[in-house]
């Protein structure tokens, strides 16, 4: 185990970078899994990650001790806790993390249903989108310009594992993909579309959600095979798009094997 006391070493400025920079992400085509849970996610249905980081208090921990005997081979970074702090997206973290390499291709979609995404921008909300998208059985997701990193330590925790369930394509032309689909195409909008109560779910869909502020793109509308609203009570505005997207997506929920 590698013990880094220096905020000037290297190696700690290299994750430093990983955990508040979005290009550098990209750069250097790796990202930063906070916690036991992602930690033990990634080990169970991926593998043996780059790098486990500990931290002083991680090292007190029970559980965080059984991670890291689990991840035998593995380089094991030892930090104090004034360091792995800035590391941590949350205010009292655990302790251990894990370095990973950010997946640069998936293969080629091979139909069934999917999701497509206009710029969902709230790492919350794509995260949480994420996790429900595993949820409901889905495996691919197409996220089109403007949204959030889908590899950023934010977007990860809130998607909890769903990521390593998931074939996952960003900077995606969403007409284009839109254009080569074969299914049933759902535009959610906030009004004016079928209601969800009345539609019949058969055979494959994709599904599109808008960003927070604007929806959906009126190209992306204008071309999927039918718009959907959800109906809410009068006088309210709108659902987070998040919730929205629970509610749709539970409606095509493919059942466990």
């Amino acid at each position: 185990m590698k013990i880094i006391s220096s905020r000037d070493n290297p190696l700690y400025k290299s994750l430093l970078a990983l955990a508040g920079n979005v290009r550098e992400l990209r750069k250097q085509k790796r990202t930063l899994l906070d916690g036991p849970h992602l930690v033990h996610a990634y080990r169970h249905q991926v593998g043996l990650p780059q790098l486990l980081v500990v931290s002083e208090t991680g090292m007190r921990n029970g559980e965080v001790q059984k991670l890291v005997d689990s991840h035998r081979g593995v380089d094991i970074i030892h930090l104090r806790d004034s360091l792995f702090q800035p590391l941590s997206g949350v205010v009292a973290p655990v302790g251990i993390l894990s370095v990973i390499p950010i997946p640069e291709e998936q293969p080629a979609f091979a139909g069934g249903c999917c999701v497509l995404l206009d710029a969902i921008q709230d790492a919350g909300n794509l995260g949480s989108i994420l996790r429900t998208t595993a949820a409901a059985g889905i495996d691919d997701v197409f996220l089109g310009i403007g949204c959030a990193a889908a590899w950023s330590p934010r977007v990860l925790r809130a998607a909890q594992g769903a990521h390593f369930r998931l074939r996952l394509r960003e900077q995606i032309d969403l007409i284009a993909a839109l254009n080569d689909y074969s299914g049933t195409s759902l535009a959610t909008v906030v009004s004016g579309g079928q209601s969800i109560k009345d539609f019949n779910f058969s055979g494959d869909i994709a599904w599109l959600f808008g960003s927070e502020g604007q929806g959906l793109n009126q190209s992306l509308i204008d071309l999927a095979t039918h718009a959907i609203t959800i109906p809410i009570a009068r006088d309210t505005e709108s659902l987070n798009v998040a919730a929205a997207a629970a509610i749709c997506l539970f409606n095509t929920v493919k059942p466990a094997k």
